[in-house]
């Protein structure tokens, strides 16, 4: 791989003949109650705040937002599962035993032509934090539409799907409309989070991508600097609005410390932020994502639904790593609780 960058956008690299790795949660189960595609990297991080050239050792670790969201959705009880690429080397090793440690049918394709992503986490301060990425021609920009498996995401409830993935490669690209048309004929609810990484492509490219792939999906998550690329407006409200008038019945804006907005069926709902001492602010949308469909997939209401994210996202921000602080369900009663000692 080349120098730290992003794979460029609209590269039509070949998908390869990578070899299906093992199943975590085996075949011919239950279907996925959520099933997400695409690319996680190896993840090297500073363990303390400074310049990446002083550390003297690193973490390794690894992380993605579909995968983020995966693990997030898994502690939270429901079946998962996530397709994607990795090298065959060790990162990808990594990988494929960390998903299946945490319980998610990882659908991995081991590529031999091509390596496993990389990303490099540094602390600058103890309020920015910097995130380099090694993918140009990794394994995970390889995803094509021949490695989206129909039935299991037509067995689905859910597809979940970022706008990373479209803007790794053509191929990639082709493989989110390709699962979405699949999901779209199933019933599958599609949800999308438009995740814009500025280093993939320019606002212009990412933002016409997305309003197309909004107008496929029923539910929505993004930033409110990610949803002014696809349409304007004065207000938080009018963003979500807006997003909502081009096809998606559910649309939530997250607002870091200031919480987060959803607008459902006309309706809009505004949650606050729970208080926490943030650590690292890397993985706090996959994670309020995981809490809103987790609380979806189990029937509740829109407010819960919310709170859920919200107390999901405040988890993921008080310890180091993209998803290592995501909680189980007996942890989100902790952000409630008025004893600071639980015996």
């Amino acid at each position: 791989m080349t120098a730290p960058d992003e794979a460029a956008a609209g590269a039509n690299g070949p998908s390869g003949n990578g070899a299906a790795a093992g199943r975590a949660a085996g075949d011919g189960g239950a279907p996925a109650d959520v099933v997400t595609m695409g690319e996680t990297m190896a993840m090297l991080s500073t363990p303390r705040i400074g310049l990446l050239r002083h550390a003297a050792s690193l973490d390794l670790s690894s992380g993605g937002a579909e995968s983020n969201l995966a693990i997030g959705l898994a502690r939270l009880g429901h079946r998962v599962s996530w397709v994607g690429r990795v090298g065959a080397d060790e990162f990808g090793a990594l990988i494929c035993r960390t998903l299946a440690a945490e319980g998610i049918d990882c659908r991995s394709i081991v590529d031999p032509a091509a390596p496993t992503g990389l990303m490099i986490k540094a602390r600058r301060t103890e309020a920015v934090t910097r995130v380099s990425y090694y993918r140009s021609g990794s394994a995970g920009s390889r995803l094509s539409p021949q490695d989206v498996d129909t039935a299991l995401v037509s067995r689905a409830r859910v597809l979940y799907l970022t706008g990373i993935t479209p803007a790794l490669s053509g191929t990639a690209r082709e493989a989110v409309r390709y699962a979405i048309d699949v999901a779209r004929r199933a019933g599958v609810l599609v949800c999308l989070s438009l995740n814009y990484r500025q280093a993939l492509w320019s606002e212009q490219a990412a933002g016409a991508e997305f309003a197309e792939l909004v107008t496929q999906a029923d539910l929505v998550f993004a930033s409110e600097a990610e949803a002014r690329l696809v349409v304007g407006g004065d207000t938080v409200e009018d963003l979500a609005a807006e997003l909502s008038a081009l096809g998606p019945r559910q649309v939530l804006i997250t607002r870091g410390a200031r919480g987060a907005l959803a607008y459902v069926d006309g309706e809009v709902l505004i949650a606050p932020a729970y208080p926490v001492s943030a650590v690292d602010p890397v993985g706090a949308g996959d994670a309020f994502a995981a809490g809103y469909l987790s609380a979806t997939l189990d029937g509740m209401s829109i407010v819960d639904c919310l709170d859920r994210a919200c107390l999901a996202g405040a988890f993921a921000v008080t310890v180091p790593g993209d998803w290592e602080g995501l909680p189980d369900r007996a942890d989100l009663a902790l952000l409630r609780a008025e004893d600071a000692v639980l015996r």
